[in-house]
């Protein structure tokens, strides 16, 4: 899908907007030359913008509208680096508002639902990003806020919430606690609009299992106004993504050239009308691709598959390249195993190990299971992984991203 001509004069709004500003992209743009593009060729040859760059900018080197006119920054958590920090207008505000709001609506969504947020509020996007878009909806918004499962399920129950937003390893966490009290019929939920990490087949299945609710997969990341960007639809996967507001390409991560529609690659975004902090071809590191066609439901905006990693995901032992998404497809062949999943890898004895914990859902021979599921990860990855099946709810559950990789060589 190659940039329309509407899309280039935005982009060239854009570049006139950074390089007036003499943002941390604009004096990059002038350095190399770039006043405008005219062709898509043009556009594509464009540099990239990377995550590195953006913390370079630190603290508000992104900062392109004038400082009178930022009514808010929001920022990344920062785990591996200086935070990157992103201004906002009332206009980018507005326009991220709209997005969510579509978001709700494609997934059937109105103001006569009661939408419960769970997601952390503060410099992260996510909180307030879902709050921005259901009160521009008209909906009840019960902002709860992460973490507090009893507070939680107590207004679940009291406020009637019809709608959940959280991460999907909460909304794990809730359906098990909600199970285990035996309250399911004392909840009112019909749908649940979840975000912020890769989710697998498994685990969307065991939610929908125990609350028996319609859930959404939510696109989003705070360089890029937030959630809300883009969602699927209803009976299908593939997420639309709003392309009044964003252009996105698909890369080869490696040769970095763009890809044809249908093939898989790196997510790489442009913000058209940002004003407060735009970014021009974004690397996100998001796996995915653009889904060719039109969608069954009717909707003309663009489509992307379900995100199905990120290229820095990878681990690099014993020589081979090993994706998570790679385990989790080998464990989608296994009835007999719950969504959760842990990867430990350690340096013993010279030599790199992988250990992968898996839980059982249902009364099986444990090392048969174990047995298994190593043979059929060896036939994936090339290599054999020491593999312990331990009972279900084991494995730690968490109120806002499971971690599932840890690397012990370097702690």
């Amino acid at each position: 899908m190659r940039i329309s001509e509407k899309q280039l004069a935005q982009v060239n709004d854009r570049i006139r907007a950074l390089v007036g500003a003499g943002s941390f992209y604009g004096k990059k743009l002038s350095e190399a030359g770039i006043t405008s593009v005219s062709s898509a060729e043009e556009f594509e040859a464009l540099p990239f913008s990377e995550k590195s760059d953006l913390r370079e900018a630190y603290p508000l080197g992104l900062m392109t509208a004038p400082e009178e006119e930022i009514v808010r920054i929001h920022s990344s958590s920062g785990t591996t680096g200086l935070p990157v920090i992103i201004p906002y207008t009332a206009k980018d505000v507005d326009d991220w508002g709209e997005m969510f709001k579509r978001c709700y609506e494609m997934a059937g969504i109105t103001n006569r639902d009661r939408i419960q947020i769970t997601p952390g509020y503060g410099l992260w996007t996510a909180g307030i990003g879902f709050q921005n878009g259901a009160e521009k909806l008209g909906a009840m918004v019960i902002p709860m806020g992460p973490g507090n499962t009893e507070k939680q399920l107590q207004m679940m129950m009291d406020m009637k919430s019809t709608v959940l937003c959280s991460t999907s390893s909460y909304a794990l966490l809730l359906a098990e606690e909600i199970e285990k009290r035996g309250i399911r019929d004392k909840i009112h939920l019909k749908k649940g609009v979840i975000g912020s990490e890769r989710w697998g087949k498994a685990m969307r299945e065991r939610i929908q299992g125990i609350l028996g609710i319609e859930l959404y997969d939510i696109y989003g990341l705070t360089e890029i106004y937030g959630p809300g960007i883009g969602i699927n639809c209803p009976g299908e996967e593939y997420m639309h993504y709003w392309d009044d507001y964003l252009y996105l390409e698909i890369i080869d991560p490696v040769t970095k050239k763009n890809l044809p529609d249908g093939e898989w690659g790196e997510i790489v975004i442009t913000t058209l009308v940002k004003e407060g902090a735009p970014l021009i071809r974004y690397r996100t590191h998001d796996l995915s691709r653009i889904v060719p066609g039109q969608c069954s439901c009717g909707s003309a905006y663009p489509r992307i598959d379900v995100i199905r990693g990120r290229t820095d995901d990878m681990i690099k032992i014993k020589g081979v390249n090993v994706f998570p998404a790679q385990i989790e497809e080998v464990l989608n062949q296994f009835d007999e195993v719950s969504s959760e999943y842990q990867i430990r890898i350690s340096h013993l004895d010279g030599r790199d190990t992988m250990r992968l914990y898996v839980e059982t859902n249902g009364h099986v021979d444990f090392a048969e299971l174990s047995r298994r599921i190593a043979e059929k990860v060896k036939s994936r990855i090339g290599f054999t992984p020491l593999v312990k099946v331990v009972e279900e709810g084991v494995l730690p559950r968490s109120e806002k991203k499971t971690k599932r990789v840890i690397d012990e060589r370097y702690e």
